[in-house]
């Protein structure tokens, strides 16, 4: 019998010390597009955009919301970023800018840790809540309204477990890698 070894196509990301499987670098540049449309719908809600919320949900007259959701937006964005540096050479080494820790190696725990946690942070999170949109809200919308938010936070449920398999495939590559 004749074994054969079956292995996923890799691609050696400059700088990384082993081969980034190829489908944790798109899994890792997925995350960017799962927070992306929820962040641009909070904007244009926030903006005055009519989403069907009325009531207590409606952010007409509270001038604070705009720029809470838009420093929301880009946190969201920026906290999705940081999933490349497990499939790109800064997540490997620090950045030379970084005070203190400029060129020195990462520990793998330090991404591994708050990567893992943030993946089960984002599964607990964002599951229930766009899963379980409450329809039966009088102020909640509906019809088309509904619809479309719907589809721009529901990205946001592949997120955790997206980061969830970057993260393994960091631990198997800085295990095997050093």
């Amino acid at each position: 019998m004749i074994a054969v070894e079956v292995r996923a196509p890799a691609v050696r990301a400059a700088g990384t010390r082993g081969p980034v499987p190829r489908w944790a670098d798109w899994a890792a540049q997925a995350t960017l597009w799962c927070a992306l449309p929820a962040g641009i719908w909070r904007i244009l809600f926030a903006a005055g955009l009519p989403a069907g919320f009325t009531g207590s949900q409606d952010p007409q007259g509270t001038w604070f919301m705009l720029p809470y959701v838009i420093v929301l937006s880009v946190v969201s964005e920026a906290v999705a970023f940081l999933s490349l540096g497990l499939v790109r050479w800064w997540g490997e080494t620090w950045p030379r800018w970084v005070p203190v820790l400029g060129g020195r190696p990462v520990r793998p725990a330090a991404a591994i840790v708050p990567a893992s946690l943030g993946s089960i942070a984002l599964v607990c999170l964002w599951t229930p809540l766009v899963l379980g949109f409450d329809t039966g809200d009088p102020e909640m919308p509906h019809g088309a309204k509904l619809v479309i938010m719907q589809v721009c936070y529901l990205p946001l449920v592949a997120w955790g477990p997206l980061l969830a398999a970057v993260t393994a495939a960091y631990a198997v590559r800085r295990r095997r890698y050093g």
